[in-house]
């Protein structure tokens, strides 16, 4: 019997939640295994992102009619035809009928009823967290540091498929990442160094300018997706807390530092529940660390450029305090145009406002 696109998602969504799996990870591995047509492949993977972002939302649906806990084949399976459901407006016969097939046979007639009183009842959401299916931690922070309406536009978005955008040279980058690369403004013969480059999107950006550019990363792992990615680049696997590097022998460096990812959920369904409150505080204390060793690569009237792909304030406003303190010399460059919002001394992106992944970038420019 061949493998069906709610039977294959089925699997897929047991392996993301058993097995830690990452569905951006799992999922193309699992279609290229199967014979599946164009449609089927993207209707897989629209049920597995779906469900996987809107677990919360998908649970508060069918636990509404539930006496007992399930298991986890269970779960899914009513997560799965719950979202088909409610988030894609599908026909019930087929949802459900469709679904009920795919679940574990002992446990169909219970499925069935479920998701039936899924279709039959309309929902009252309990709070904004549940509805758009996030831990409520995302949710009550964003509100505080970005405003309630922003913040709920933006996870809004973030539930929704992100665009897909190709440079010139055929490589595929959001676009608030390759506008952080121009936001470096590096020139033909700088000296550049990309700190945390891995995969190497931006420095391939910083290299067609001209500028010299050293691409580095600490996991010796990813060197070799850097090296593919941005050929002819002189790459090193180093620790941008310690960098090997002489003192002031960069133009510019620049930090894309390892973050909560909050911005970027959109692209990673299953980082939401991945992520932990105290890790926008943790990351933090990192990111001080890399952006002090960068500032003293500088040459006198070099450019530190810092960018994480997150919204909290831990990991932007923060950073700058302590750039402000530890270093007076640095000060902030021009501001950034529209669609950048002035942060602080930085800036930042929001997803609905500019139509990309969320970013905080930081310009401080070293006394001459």
């Amino acid at each position: 019997m061949s493998v069906t696109p709610r039977a294959l998602a089925l699997d897929a969504l047991e392996r993301i939640e058993r097995d830690g799996a990452y569905a951006n990870l799992l999922l193309p591995e699992l279609l290229r295994r199967t014979g599946l047509a164009t449609r089927d492949r993207n209707f897989t993977t629209e049920l597995v992102y779906g469900t996987t972002r809107m677990r919360r939302a998908c649970d508060f649906l069918v636990d509404r009619f539930l006496t007992r806990d399930l298991e986890p084949r269970v779960r899914n399976a009513l997560r799965l035809g719950a979202y088909q459901l409610h988030f894609l407006a599908m026909k019930p016969h087929a949802a459900v009928g469709e679904t009920v097939e795919v679940a574990p046979k002992p446990a169909r007639g219970l499925v069935n009823a479920v998701l039936r009183r899924v279709a039959e009842h309309p929902v009252v959401w309990p709070d904004e967290a549940t509805r758009l299916s996030y831990p409520d931690w995302i949710v009550t922070t964003l509100e505080a540091e970005v405003g309630r309406e922003a913040a709920h536009a933006t996870l809004a978005i973030m539930n929704e498929a992100p665009t897909v955008t190709e440079r010139a040279d055929g490589y595929v980058q959001d676009l608030a990442s390759q506008w952080v690369a121009a936001a470096i403004e590096a020139q033909e013969g700088e000296a550049v160094a990309d700190l945390c480059a891995a995969p190497g999107g931006k420095a391939t950006l910083l290299a067609a300018t001209g500028a010299r550019v050293v691409a580095g990363d600490i996991r010796p792992g990813r060197i070799g997706l850097i090296r593919s990615n941005a050929p002819g680049l002189a790459v090193v696997a180093a620790d941008a807390a310690r960098p090997p590097f002489a003192p002031g022998c960069f133009d510019r460096v620049l930090i894309d530092a390892p973050c909560s990812g909050l911005g970027t959920l959109r692209r990673r369904p299953d980082a939401r529940w991945r992520v932990d409150a105290g890790a926008p505080e943790r990351l933090g204390l990192v990111q001080k660390q890399l952006v002090s060793a960068a500032v003293g690569l500088l040459r006198p009237g070099g450019t530190l450029v810092y960018s994480v792909c997150t919204l909290t304030d831990a990991e932007g406003l923060a950073v700058d305090d302590h750039l402000a303190r530890a270093y007076p010399e640095m000060k902030p460059v021009e501001a950034l145009p529209a669609p950048w919002e002035a942060h602080g001394r930085g800036a930042r992106l929001l997803p609905h406002a500019a139509g990309t992944d969320g970013m905080y970038l930081l310009r401080l420019r070293r006394r001459a």
